[in-house]
């Protein structure tokens, strides 16, 4: 007697199957762009999803027979539910020997910043030599 599977258990798999043709990595992180100047721009997106499945049975006979004399399965009523959102964040782009996120937001003070940080330390750092250098050259001379 072949197993029978609960009714649940098709609805389930059937929402689970759209969800995953939705929502696929393509989604998250989008397809590359090349630009003719050699940089890449990546897509990037927050995805979120919901799911939600119910179902009850309930009886319609009294322990009525099928053909073989098999007990019937009782009656199933039920039903799924599923909700996708896709928020872009920002692009990665690659180029000029450098990766840098732009945010989509339109906040991107913070981004600049952190961005520009090596570039200010350097220029600190050469300062500072600049000045070493200096008393080195004043003491020599004395």
């Amino acid at each position: 007697m072949p197993e029978q599977t609960h009714p649940i258990e098709g609805l389930m798999k059937t929402a689970m199957e759209s969800i995953k043709e939705m929502v696929d990595v393509n989604t998250v992180v989008g397809d590359p762009v090349e630009t003719p100047d050699g940089s890449v721009i990546i897509p990037i997106s927050r995805v979120a999803c919901g799911f939600g499945a119910g179902g009850g049975e309930f009886d319609y006979g009294s322990g009525e027979k099928d053909q073989d004399g098999e007990s019937q399965m009782p009656g199933f009523g039920g039903g799924s539910g599923a909700g996708v959102s896709v928020k872009p964040v920002g692009f990665l782009v690659a180029g000029n020997g450098q990766v840098r996120l732009i945010p989509v937001d339109g906040n991107a003070t913070l981004d600049r910043l952190i961005d520009l940080a090596p570039q200010v330390f350097n220029q600190i750092q050469s300062l500072l030599d600049r000045r070493s250098d200096q008393k080195v050259d004043r003491g020599a001379l004395t």
